[in-house]
């Protein structure tokens, strides 16, 4: 029983230590800590900076397709309502006739 109480003291104990890089990743979703490599891969590449996508210009160009989406949809919903009430004219049309 008290071999016990100490296995359970050392491991609170040990949890209690953490350092804040293994809490951080802790809060990523690693369930264990990364080793040296996985440290390496998860690192900021310098040489890929290039690449890296600017916030504000994906936004804007996000917004650009939205708006763009928006007035396609409206424009169909449109031609749609057209042909309904050049349908529905015709009819009348035909039905006086």
């Amino acid at each position: 029983m008290k071999a016990m109480k100490e296995t359970l003291q050392s491991t609170t104990s040990k949890g209690e230590t953490k350092s804040e890089d293994s809490l951080s990743l802790s809060r990523r979703g690693f369930r264990v800590e990364p080793g040296p490599r996985e440290k390496a891969l998860l690192a900021e590449d310098p040489s890929l900076k290039q690449f890296k996508s600017h916030k504000k210009s994906v936004w804007r160009l996000k917004r650009v397709g939205d708006v763009l989406t928006i007035i396609v949809v409206a424009g169909c919903c449109y031609e749609i309502y057209v042909k309904a009430v050049m349908r529905e004219e015709a009819r009348k049309a035909s039905g006086s006739a």
